[in-house]
């Protein structure tokens, strides 16, 4: 199933993404997000192919909101969540860091995921109890391990939810520096891989983490949330926050810093 999903998610990316890649406009969801014909396209495709693989519904950022709900709460024994492009505000402007991210979800814990960036050709996939990859190679790749002092941080500061956490990160942060990038699958990924060596969000879509989260778990990464330590429980599907490291004695200080100043 993982060798098909990964076939899948390249196919959608070089007929349905790629092609429009700095040729299409772009418009504004409900919630002021940004969508674009791409993402619509790649959605579709999505919903053709994945069936094939598994029978299960799938759920993609572009549906409404109302369906979302109804689908994840009907479907516990199987549902493919799909982000057709994630970091469309990058695809838009032409930065090259979006991807197209899929994963098969059973009760409420993801099972096996795969995130592309199509401009780089790196492709993240994982199967759990099965390891994780970039391309072909194991991941993690950089296994040194920085003090937190010099560790570099993935950071979304506008989605903290508490203004005192939000402020002390920008003013008090003990890592070494900090980025945000526009893509929460690939923040993920590059936990994964070691580029990122701590990681905080205050709130990511279903969609964002359900194969991101895997693959950096598969990698051997810590995970948590702002609310609890058991990172796939609890009642925010749709906005679930994130405290995570890839080394052990690195999230075991980082948590302690987040929790002291939240």
């Amino acid at each position: 199933m993982l060798d098909a999903l990964i076939q899948l998610v390249r196919e959608v990316a070089a007929t349905e993404v790629m092609p429009r890649f700095l040729r299409v406009g772009s418009s504004r969801k409900d919630d002021g997000s940004l969508f674009t014909e791409a993402d619509i396209a790649a959605q579709n495709a999505f919903a053709q192919g994945l069936t094939a693989i598994a029978n299960y519904p799938m759920l993609g950022e572009e549906m409404a909101k109302c369906d979302q709900t109804a689908l994840w709460q009907q479907n516990p024994d199987g549902l493919w969540v799909v982000d057709p492009i994630d970091g469309t505000t990058n695809f838009i402007n032409g930065l090259p860091h979006f991807a197209l991210s899929a994963a098969l979800v059973k009760n409420g814990v993801s099972q096996l995921g795969v995130v592309f960036n199509p401009y780089t050709n790196e492709l993240y996939a994982a199967e759990r109890g099965g390891g994780a990859y970039m391309n072909d190679t194991p991941l993690p790749i950089k296994r040194t391990l920085n003090p937190l002092s010099e560790a570099i941080a993935g950071v979304e500061v506008k989605y903290l939810r508490s203004g005192k956490l939000a402020s002390r990160m920008q003013t008090l942060a003990p890592c070494g520096s900090q980025r945000s990038m526009g893509s929460s699958t690939l923040d993920w990924c590059y936990l994964a891989t070691g580029r990122y060596d701590v990681y905080v969000h205050g709130g990511q879509k279903l969609w964002d983490y359900a194969a991101g989260a895997l693959i950096f778990e598969e990698a051997g990464g810590q995970l948590a949330t702002l609310e609890g330590d058991e990172f796939w429980s609890g009642e925010h599907v749709f906005s679930r926050s994130a405290i995570a490291a890839l080394q052990p004695e690195l999230f075991s200080v980082w948590l302690k810093w987040i929790r002291n100043n939240q």
